[in-house]
């Protein structure tokens, strides 16, 4: 098994068949794109981010069916300068699993996930709830680095904060709207 070095040279990587390359765009909305309301076909996701880790629990609720998923995630950029390739690992958890590690300090993150299709590509849209209520992100995933780095900020968006560490969930989770109120006013009109 090969192994991969980090920029963090504590940190190194086993090359995994369990560990995938996620690659995706984010982008600053204003609200939700047009023809588009907070009734239309959703997830609730729960994020608890877990303290001084790169590790997160989710729980996704599907309102129409009340299923829940739940999943313990390590996710991390590789190179910190470039936010848009991350390593993400997903274990698949039972209720007793989830109560077993909800018992760590962890920053909640709430929010609506809806999915939107535009020109061809599925985009996921929050609508943060809770402290970051206000809050609208999307997200949209590519399948290698050519189409990641040419896709073109979408007309409904109203800036790029792929590269913007306070916009991953890993830092929101330690913050409120009126927090990052400012930065988001200067990503708008960058």
């Amino acid at each position: 098994m090969g192994v991969a070095q980090l920029t963090d040279q504590n940190t190194i990587v086993p090359e995994s068949k369990y560990a995938r390359i996620e690659r995706e765009r984010r982008y600053l909305l204003q609200d939700l794109p047009e023809g588009m309301t907070r009734a239309d076909p959703h997830v609730q996701i729960t994020d608890n981010y877990i303290t001084g880790t790169r590790l997160r629990l989710r729980k996704v609720r599907d309102p129409r069916t009340n299923k829940w998923t739940v999943k313990f995630t390590q996710k991390f950029a590789p190179d910190p300068a470039d936010l848009s390739r991350t390593i993400i690992t997903n274990t698949y958890l039972n209720a007793a699993e989830y109560e077993v590690l909800s018992v760590f300090e962890a920053n909640e993150i709430r929010k609506n996930r809806y999915p939107f299709d535009w020109e061809g590509r599925r985009f996921t849209i929050d609508m943060f709830l809770g402290e970051l209520f206000g809050l609208v992100l999307a997200e949209v995933s590519f399948e290698n680095d050519i189409e990641l780095d040419g896709f073109p900020k979408p007309p409904f968006a109203i800036a790029d904060v792929t590269n913007n560490e306070l916009f991953t969930g890993g830092r929101l989770c330690d913050l409120t709207f009126e927090e990052i109120r400012e930065e988001i006013r200067r990503s708008a009109s960058a």
